[in-house]
């Protein structure tokens, strides 16, 4: 192709951001009901910085929720409180978001049937996917790559592959540092002429210091398909959807508006094994991740859960407290340093089994990130001194 890509653009227990911030979380629904219709076609407009609704909108990935639901449902009318310059900057974002998402999608389905011709194995998620399971439409939801998961076995010959048709690794690797991460690392980005970090493969869904052992094998064996673009391609069970949805939130402490949508949509448009998406989250022990990630969704966003989700909220009673404190750092618009001891210290409260957040300290200790082997070259030998890096670098961070 040679078009080039565009660029991107609660409840009363739950702390309140300022008046902007809940206007966008009652703007951040596909079917948003009529008493939500109401409730916002009544909001005092005359007190919103629309400026500051428009930056909270980019910065929490739902312009195109927002653009839609103001103007095309006519939640405020322009010239009733909408003002026409927002008006036009709405339409503008939502149809370059849009576009990009129509090339995306086109995208991906040129690298699937490249992928199937060469008789390799990979399940795309995110992305268009997951906007037209999710949303049912993929100019409702942004995104700026396309995410493969596939067996890290098929990690050379997915590469091979997409060199073939213009695609390089965003980083170079030698073999040795390869293999390495092959191991210890979970995903690595790929450029085209068209831009830089289109591609994303990943054999895991977590880094494996995180402790989540969710096998990418079995993942691909419960695969189904789906059409998306007119192409039939395949997707993660609606079961491990979720499960992807809430751990991708929780890696980044649920900071953005969109990473609770996703999981509310879902929710609300898929058909779930409620009882088996316990089951696997009880024995990967993040069923206090699942359990603050639909509290989030229904306090924040006021969405509707089904009763299997309200079941997991009340099957630990940590999950209010945690709950009101992200929900509260959220409508802050607070950020996180994700290499900071706040951060690790954080993650490891989210696990619910002591045996757990054992393993994660001990794996944030020992496992070598990509930091660390760039911060010391090694012969493979000597990879295992990659260690006494990692704990050296993570001392430097305490003091």
């Amino acid at each position: 192709m040679t078009e080039v890509l565009p660029t991107s653009p609660a409840s009363s227990t739950v702390p309140q951001g300022g008046n902007e911030f809940e206007f966008l979380c009652a703007l951040t629904g596909v079917e948003l009901g009529q008493a939500r219709v109401e409730r916002i076609a009544n909001w005092n407009l005359s007190k919103l910085d629309w400026s500051e609704v428009l930056r909270l909108a980019e910065h929490h990935g739902v312009v195109p929720l927002a653009a839609r639901n103001l103007i095309e449902h006519r939640c405020v009318e322009s010239g009733r409180g909408l003002p026409g310059e927002i008006e036009r900057s709405l339409r503008s974002a939502y149809d370059a978001n849009l576009r990009r998402s129509l090339w995306f999608t086109a995208e991906l389905a040129r690298i699937m049937q490249y992928f199937e011709r060469g008789q390799l194995r990979a399940v795309p998620y995110k992305g268009p996917v997951l906007a037209q399971s999710a949303y049912r439409d993929v100019g409702l939801r942004s995104f700026s790559d396309l995410d493969f998961l596939l067996s890290p076995a098929d990690f050379n010959r997915a590469k091979q592959l997409l060199a073939e048709i213009g695609y390089r690794p965003s980083a170079h690797f030698t073999p040795a540092v390869e293999r390495l991460w092959l191991r210890k690392g979970y995903e690595r980005s790929f450029d085209s002429a068209v831009g830089p970090n289109l591609v994303e493969l990943q054999w895991a869904l977590l880094p494996h210091f995180y402790a989540v052992d969710l096998r990418v094998e079995d993942l691909l064996a419960r695969a189904g398909n789906t059409v998306v673009g007119g192409c039939e391609v395949p997707c993660l069970s609606p079961e491990d959807s979720l499960l992807m949805l809430c751990l991708h939130a929780a890696k980044h402490l649920w900071t953005r508006l969109i990473w609770l949508a996703d999981i509310a949509e879902t929710l609300r448009s898929q058909t779930i094994d409620h009882a088996r998406v316990f089951s696997r989250a009880r024995s990967l022990g993040i069923v206090r991740i699942l359990g603050v990630s639909f509290w989030l969704a229904k306090n924040v966003l006021r969405a509707e859960l089904p009763k299997g989700a309200e079941e997991t909220i009340a099957a630990d009673p940590r999950v209010p407290v945690l709950g009101s404190e992200f929900a509260g750092r959220l409508a802050r618009g607070a950020a996180y340093d994700f290499e900071s001891t706040e951060y690790f210290r954080r993650v490891m409260n989210l696990r619910e089994r002591r045996g757990d957040r054992w393993r994660y300290l001990w794996r944030l200790v020992w496992t070598p990130g990509a930091g660390d082997v760039a911060a010391v070259r090694l012969p493979e030998a000597l990879f295992p001194f990659y260690r006494i890096v990692r704990v050296g670098r993570l001392i430097r961070k305490l003091y």
